[in-house]
């Protein structure tokens, strides 16, 4: 936010996105995202934040701190049907979740990603992105099943700087 660098990347595991406002979940105690997000709104003073979140699993923790605060924006891709079984009803407009079936591949992720994400980030116009990136979608983890190759991960994250570029001036916190 001062300007020092234009993105970091947090070498901590997990980001945490588990974790809710008052219970820890899934391996995770802390939500570092959502703690980060609100440092970034209430401290530094930004103004709007987009979060994406891609795993096999729903950030249900992120979404249960972050949901209904209009200077964020939630933007998740998990598996539907799979821990911790939540995520098919947003709990707030600022919220778009992605439940992608079972064995759907990179390439069904990458078209409901492009049909759910975009017009939503652009309308919003974020001025900081956070990422949450969870990688047991990929296809050699056998507790997952949505099966994204090296590929895909390369082509979300290259989407997310692209769309980073366009609104936050490339500023980008990568857990």
């Amino acid at each position: 936010v001062s300007g020092e660098a234009s993105s970091a990347f947090c070498n901590v595991r997990p980001p945490g996105h588990h974790a809710t406002r008052d219970s820890a979940m899934g391996f995770c105690f802390y939500n570092n995202v959502a703690v980060g997000i609100r440092h970034a709104l209430d401290v530094l003073g930004v103004e709007r934040v987009a979060l994406f979140d891609f795993d096999v699993h729903h950030g249900n923790g992120s979404e249960d701190i972050l949901a209904d605060d209009e200077r964020v924006l939630m933007l998740s891709t998990f598996q539907r049907g799979l821990y911790p079984n939540t995520g098919l009803q947003p709990l707030g407009d600022n919220v778009v979740n992605l439940a992608l079936p079972a064995y759907s591949g990179g390439n069904a992720m990458r078209a409901a990603v492009e049909s759910g994400w975009l017009q939503a980030y652009r309308r919003f116009a974020p001025q900081l992105v956070f990422v949450s990136a969870g990688f047991d979608a990929h296809v050699d983890d056998e507790l997952g099943q949505l099966g994204w190759n090296d590929d895909d991960f390369v082509w979300i994250s290259g989407l997310i700087v692209k769309l980073a570029g366009e609104t936050a001036g490339g500023r980008i916190i990568s857990t």
